[in-house]
């Protein structure tokens, strides 16, 4: 076999392998038994599309507009469909439309107004939907819970259901007329504390409404309702496990165990799939990976498949389930389930696979003790059938640190991943302390020590990645977007473990975040930091990476989107600007159109490409066919 350094080898994938012909699915559902899902091309600039099966044969129902909300500016929720009758909001306008037999027709359309969290009940000609009123503000938008027409223009923007708090989580009605919903108010996010209400709507307004569940410490979300009992999660236990509410209102836990039964809130979805006969579809994580399963009446839960994957999202029509499998070895494959048998078939054919099953690196669990307990991360080797390595060297590392940040790693097959294991990386993607889906303890760690602990575990996770022998101690690198942005400068500005750092849309300055950022996330900090930025304005100065620049002494790709509203381009241009008047080595790379997070093919071609092109220059990997980034200060390449 062919000998080469690690992180030389020739990979089939190139950045354009990471676009071309993409198609992510999503939000896969059932309506009377005909599959529905979204299709994002990114070959399309990113567009969204509501998608059903015709026969055996997939349809685009929405041509031309992109599905897309912006409610919470993470959107989520963006269409729904019932008994033949579709509902969907359009990115930018916010326009909401009615698609069913007879066409398709605006149900919605006021400038300033954004909608999101539909449920629709053609039986009652109405709509339910989360509201959003940008008109006034955009920080102190006002949002709301509403009713729209099916059958009028909604000129007003819709019938206003509940007002009040500071958010809402999306609204479900019952056949008998009782509707739940989840809200919550700051400085709490929707993972901190909310409240589960219920009321009756047989009125203009809903009646009786009263509180069933939360407290200050626990976070009730996603209710659902099985037949005449509400099932919802909460993780009042300290971890989001399920409970059912009778008509009558008596309650009854129906999981009994130590794992999340769904994730954080980041985007108005739903977590739960009810089935006519009282069971539940859901997804079960354990140690950050997810199994899609049932759990029965008695609360036992039983997979749907029988081999491990990664996670999964699903749907419902009362009787059989859709599901979107995340998988280990491959791209996501839509999946029915029967509720009848328990079958599980191919709703549409899979794709072909972008890489040679000889290439693909799997995830590997990788834990080690902290000083608040256990670490986890993921570690995918480099892997290709071709080439091997000289022998006692190891491989260059590159730490993730994901965004959030109340999110989490995941152990899915991501092409993203594979583009450097291929080439003879190894990735290690981290789940640090105030990671999601490991309980609440263990996302309360980051409480007001976000760029502590996070910073530590990444920086220890390099650490045990070399001590276990797995990566060369003179080639780690971090990167991360968004807060997995700001947990990779503030990690180059804590240790000198990395030799290179990239950041997309990162967070360099903490106080302009809490002075520029949108209203979902104006007061997360107040969590994550003590406070904010008048409470403890000590606080926020000693952990912005932009007042630390000081200690930073590797090279820095950084990589913004002018538009984006949740991280602006302020930061990055400041944080550029400083790095360069310190003359030390850096690229700054801004992308015109692009947000939080890129969506346009050329856009990730040109941050993949960058970010190789980057790596090898500091590295002294060749990176042939990939044109060479322009480093500011930069002198010498290659590992010291």
């Amino acid at each position: 076999m062919p000998v080469a350094p690690y992180g030389s080898w020739p990979s089939p994938l190139d950045a354009r392998a990471l676009t071309a012909a993409r198609v992510d699915r999503g939000d896969p559902t059932l309506d009377g038994g005909v599959a529905h899902w979204t299709e994002t091309r990114s070959e399309e600039g990113g567009r969204t599309s509501v998608w059903r099966l015709v026969g055996d044969t997939p349809a685009e129902l929405t041509p031309g507009d992109n599905v897309r909300t912006a409610v919470h500016e993470y959107g989520g929720g963006g269409w729904a469909v019932r008994d033949g009758v579709l509902v969907y909001s359009t990115f930018p306008s916010g326009a909401v439309y009615v698609l069913d037999a007879a066409g398709r027709r605006p149900l919605v359309a006021v400038d300033g107004l954004r909608f999101a969290a539909f449920e629709v009940h053609p039986e009652r000609q109405l709509v339910l939907a989360v509201r959003e009123d940008h008109r006034a503000s955009d920080l102190d938008c006002v949002n709301t819970l509403v009713a729209l027409d099916l059958t009028g223009d909604n000129a007003d923007g819709g019938r206003v259901l509940v007002a009040g708090a500071d958010f809402y989580g999306p609204p479900t009605l019952a056949a008998d007329g009782r509707l739940a919903w989840v809200e919550w108010d700051h400085p709490n996010m929707p993972w901190d504390a909310t409240r589960l209400m219920v009321g009756r709507l047989d009125g203009p307004a809903p009646s009786a409404v009263r509180q069933v569940a939360g407290t200050p410490d626990s976070a009730p979300c996603h209710p659902a309702w099985c037949g005449e009992d509400l099932v919802f999660c909460d993780d009042r236990s300290g971890f989001w496990n399920l409970y059912t509410l009778d008509a009558v209102g008596t309650e009854r836990r129906l999981t009994d165990d130590d794992h999340d039964y769904c994730g954080p809130a980041w985007q108005l979805t739903r977590a739960l799939a009810p089935l006519a006969d009282g069971r539940v579809g859901c997804v079960r994580y354990a140690d950050g990976v997810g199994t899609p399963g049932i759990v029965g009446v008695d609360g036992g839960f039983t997979p749907l498949l029988g081999e491990p994957v990664a996670g999964a999202s699903l749907g419902t029509d009362g009787r059989d389930l859709a599901v979107l499998v995340q998988r280990l070895d491959r791209p996501a494959t839509l999946e029915h389930w029967s509720g009848a048998n328990g079958a599980l078939s191919p709703l549409v054919a899979g794709e072909d696979a972008p890489l040679p099953a000889a290439f693909v690196s799997t995830a590997r669990p990788l834990t080690w003790d902290g000083p608040q307990g256990p670490v986890h991360a993921f570690y995918f080797p480099p892997t290709h059938p071709g080439y091997t390595a000289p022998a006692g060297t190891r491989p260059p590392l590159l730490v993730l640190s994901h965004g959030g940040p109340t999110g989490a790693a995941y152990a899915g097959f991501q092409l993203a991943r594979q583009y450097w294991t291929t080439r003879g990386w190894a990735v290690l993607d981290v789940n640090y302390g105030g990671s999601a889906l490991f309980g609440r303890a263990y996302r309360e760690r980051l409480q007001g020590q976000w760029g502590v602990v996070d910073v530590r575990d990444c920086v220890d996770a390099a650490r045990a990645t070399v001590a276990a022998g797995l990566a060369d101690p003179r080639m780690l690198a971090i990167e991360g977007g968004s807060a997995g942005g700001y947990t990779t400068l503030a990690a180059l500005t804590a240790s000198d473990v990395f030799s290179a750092g990239h950041s997309l849309f990162g967070i360099a300055d903490l106080g302009l975040l809490a002075r520029e950022t949108h209203k979902f996330e104006s007061r997360y900090l107040d969590g994550l930091l003590g406070g904010g930025p008048d409470d403890v304005p000590d606080v926020y100065a000693q952990r912005s990476p932009l007042n630390r620049l000081d200690r930073l002494n590797c090279p820095i790709l950084i990589q913004q989107g002018r538009d984006d509203r949740v991280v602006p381009p302020s930061q990055a241009q400041a944080l550029a600007d400083a790095a360069r008047a310190r003359g030390l080595p850096l690229a700054l790379v801004l992308y015109d159109g692009e947000g939080h997070g890129f969506r346009r093919a050329e856009t990730i071609v040109a941050s993949v490409e960058a970010a190789e092109s980057f790596f090898g220059q500091v590295f002294g990997f060749p990176t042939p066919g990939v044109p060479t980034l322009p480093i500011e200060n930069l002198d010498a390449p290659g590992p010291a």
